[in-house]
């Protein structure tokens, strides 16, 4: 017969268990997923400390069913974690006679609502992504064409002031056949191997801070128990550096310019219709200005740019990379604060 510990550590649900100064005395894996913790790390602190609700008289009810017995639902309640993550749970409170520990279930509704957007998303994305693709075929025939034109009109010309002429043409076509090769993106065939993510993390954050020149800090909070993640390291770091990039640039008028960079293990994760028992998610936060609230939703189509010399593929390239490496990119961004997530698969088995 399976312990009651054991039970716990296998639901879906966050639970916490609560002595009677509302100190963690026990975090099940769903709930250490949920709040970005471990059970060693949040064992002994102040609730508040874990979770900090809206309503400043929550805890004050915890203390209530400790008293009286009586159960406590609350429907919507929006908390922050320790490491500044916003949530919305549904939230019910129960006291455990044998041991007179509060008994506290959290089911996160924000994760169904990002299940849902996620479709959404990667149902627009999919639509852009072949409405381009279409596009950038219909553009590189005549492209083709133009280009071959001009070298045959080349070597008509004996004249070299004119052929300087042809050789813009020719130059403008290789500018515009490279940027319509960005846009169908990636079609080479992954090479999957194991990669160390934290090297990948590494290898970029040399590069932004060789070009920025001491201008950003990095701050670095990766899990060093994390397993490789099976992919494709060069399109790996192609997709991580598209993310930074764009944070550097968006710190340029930013003081004290800082990049933090997190990886932790997260558990029974849904990427599209599949529900993982593992995924790695990491976050590449900057405290720049913030993305414009009317964008986030668009940001990873191509040609949408915030920029006036941006060409709006970066992200969209991103995009690709990741759902092509089985996962899934998410932002969240307020001024002061931009978090992009990148989620992959830690391992192959997968249940619907």
């Amino acid at each position: 017969m399976l312990a009651k510990s054991d039970i716990l550590d296998h639901l879906t649900t966050a639970v916490i268990a609560l002595d009677a100064e509302l100190r963690v005395r026990y975090v099940n894996p769903a709930g250490q997923s949920l709040l970005g913790t471990s059970d060693l790390r949040s064992a002994g602190l102040a609730i508040g400390e874990l979770i900090r609700p809206q309503d400043a008289s929550l805890f004050e009810r915890f203390l209530q069913v400790l008293e009286t017995g009586q159960s406590l639902t609350r429907r919507g309640v929006d908390l922050q974690t320790r490491d500044g993550a916003e949530l919305t749970a549904d939230l019910t409170v129960s006291l455990d006679p044998a041991s007179s520990h509060l008994i506290v279930e959290m089911q996160p509704i924000n994760r169904l609502m990002r299940i849902n957007r996620d479709d959404h998303s990667l149902f627009s994305q999919e639509t852009s992504r072949l409405l381009v693709r279409g596009l950038a075929h219909e553009i590189k025939n005549p492209l083709g064409g133009v280009r071959g034109a001009a070298q045959l009109l080349e070597r008509e010309l004996e004249d070299d002031h004119l052929k300087e002429y042809t050789r813009v043409i020719i130059g403008e076509a290789d500018r515009l056949k490279a940027l319509v090769d960005r846009m169908l993106g990636p079609n080479v065939e992954s090479s999957r191997q194991p990669v160390n993510i934290h090297a990948v993390l590494e290898h970029v954050i040399r590069l932004i801070d060789a070009e920025a020149a001491g201008r950003i800090q990095f701050a670095r909070d990766y899990d060093p128990s994390l397993p490789p993640v099976s992919g494709d390291e060069t399109q790996l770091i192609q997709a991580v550096l598209n993310i930074m990039a764009n944070a550097a640039q968006a710190l340029d008028a930013t003081p004290r310019a800082l990049i933090s960079v997190r990886t932790r293990a997260v558990h029974r994760f849904t990427i599209g219709n599949r529900m993982h028992r593992v995924v790695l998610q990491t976050d590449i936060i900057d405290n720049g200005p913030g993305i414009p609230a009317e964008m986030v939703d668009r940001i990873y189509f191509p040609m949408i740019s915030g920029r006036p010399d941006g060409t709006g593929l970066g992200l969209a390239i991103t995009q690709t990379i990741i759902g092509q490496h089985g996962g899934v990119i998410e932002c969240e961004s307020r001024p002061g604060r931009t978090c992009f997530s990148v989620f992959l698969p830690l391992e192959e088995k997968t249940r619907e």
